[in-house]
């Protein structure tokens, strides 16, 4: 015999309501927002697409102006490039998507975004560099956060 659903349960309502994708230009990352649209997509979700611009280093700070500017550069490109992806997909059902800019390392960055934008789950790719094995990932840490559900895409 099945059991009845309780009553609170109200079909299609639920799933997460904001995804949150890091995109650093990476391959890995670009994979991951990929990945992130199909899920918003699913799941009638809003995607939010992240992009973290480096703190200044404090050799860098001499120069601080044109290391900002580079720092907004990439992310008014990361931005740009994400929009003629989307414009590509024309014809298919896009997900409602966003682009933010958060300032921090990508860890504490992506950690903001998602406490910022109430996020129900975090998309990530897989670091492609060797160190991390050793340090330890941004997807690792945000594994071993526990605050969210992380998928961490290859």
């Amino acid at each position: 015999m099945v059991d009845k659903l309780p009553a609170s349960f109200e079909r299609g309502t639920d799933g997460p309501k904001v995804i949150v994708s890091g995109l650093d230009g990476s391959d890995s990352s670009w994979r991951a927002v990929a990945y992130a649209a199909g899920l918003a997509r699913r799941q009638n979700a809003l995607l939010a697409v992240v992009y973290v611009q480096p703190l200044l280093t404090t050799g860098a700070a001499l120069g601080a102006a044109p290391a900002v500017e580079a720092t907004e550069e990439v992310a008014r490109a990361l931005e740009a490039e994400l929009r003629q992806a989307v414009e590509r997909m024309h014809g298919l059902h896009v997900p409602r998507w966003q682009f933010h800019t958060f300032r921090g390392d990508p860890y504490n960055g992506l950690v903001s975004a998602a406490d910022e934008l109430t996020a129900d789950a975090v998309v990530v790719g897989a670091s492609e560099r060797a160190g991390h094995r050793l340090v330890g990932s941004v997807a690792v840490r945000l594994v071993k956060a526990g605050r969210w559900p992380v998928t961490v895409v290859p």
